[in-house]
């Protein structure tokens, strides 16, 4: 008797014409780089608009880094991706039709923040549309991360309050380390007349170092293996992480300032503490977040399990 023949894992190749596909990325490229209505006297595609939206002005100089985490992410799963891409699925289909709905909306009101918000739905809607709900499920945090790219409408009022927060951290920093400071609006004054008052500007807020942690915990917590909640407390954890780097950094610049040289401080260590100072604390509280919420460093705590493993297979004396 003949066994019945083995079936094989349908590929995308198998589940959809590649041309089709190019047809419709194409569709989307224009729509999004050539078709015009957007940004300065409506001159402007979404996506160049958005290029030109990555500036210091609304704090995302790193917008240029969130397509590239979004591509890379996909890109570190591709193989998996194929494993699980399955048949076409219509209920992706509204998902890009909202997204397209967005766009025209955003054309006919000039709103480019909405057109490229519709951009994760379209192409989001189109793969589980294609390739069904196993490959939606994977790619839903890499392709909605783009969102992260959209500059905020209010965030000069943002940068004002934690502005004004940053000066009220900075000067209970001082006083940890004996350093005599008094506020007057977003300056502080040396109580001795050490060195001359420095001013806490929007940059030393740190909203531009807040999104950045933030884009940062997101794609740490989307690849932490932990509970859902847990990665929702870990990627929010970068609020407070954040303010709290950013005053150790403030606190350091009128540290050095009052025992050192206050030249120094106001300009080179004032635009290299970021670097050197910041990120590194933050990234460390960051990973000692993600140790307590799972009760370990992770590679400490994969060691003590497979030592415990050899132990208990151990044969007995």
């Amino acid at each position: 008797m003949e066994s019945p023949p083995k079936q094989h894992a349908t590929s995308p190749k198998e589940s959809l014409s590649w041309p089709v596909v190019a047809i419709a990325g194409l569709i989307v490229a224009i729509f999004y780089f050539v078709v015009k209505g957007f940004g300065p006297g409506q001159k402007q595609s979404p996506l160049v608009w958005l290029e030109s939206a990555w500036n210091a002005e609304t704090r995302m100089e790193h917008g240029f880094m969130v397509p590239l985490v979004s591509v890379g992410l996909i890109a570190w799963q591709w193989k998996k991706l194929r494993e699980v891409a399955s048949r076409a699925d219509w209920r992706g289909l509204p998902v890009a039709i909202l997204g397209v709905f967005f766009f025209i909306l955003a054309h006919r009101t000039g709103q480019p923040r909405i057109a490229i918000g519709g951009l994760p739905f379209i192409l989001w809607g189109s793969a589980w549309y294609l390739w069904g709900w196993q490959v939606a499920r994977l790619t839903l945090f890499p392709m909605f991360i783009f969102l992260m790219a959209i500059p905020l409408p209010q965030i000069q009022l943002a940068t004002t309050k934690l502005q004004l927060l940053s000066t009220e951290l900075a000067q209970v920093g001082c006083s940890w380390f004996g350093v005599d400071i008094e506020i007057r609006g977003v300056k502080l004054y040396s109580t001795n007349s050490n060195w001359e008052p420095l001013e806490i500007d929007e940059g030393c807020g740190g909203i531009r170092s807040l999104m950045a942690l933030i884009l940062i915990s997101s794609v740490w917590a989307y690849l932490a293996k932990m509970a859902l909640w847990k990665k929702a407390l870990l990627c929010f954890s970068a609020i407070p992480l954040a303010i709290l780097g950013n005053m150790l950094r403030l606190t350091s610049i009128f540290v050095i300032a009052e025992y050192g040289d206050p030249d120094f401080a106001r300009n080179s260590w004032h635009d290299w503490s970021g670097l050197l100072i910041f990120y590194p604390i933050s990234l460390i509280l960051l990973l000692m977040t993600h140790s307590l919420l799972e009760g370990g460093m992770p590679k400490l705590r994969k060691l003590r399990t497979r030592k415990t493993v050899v132990v208990s297979q151990s044969p007995a004396n």
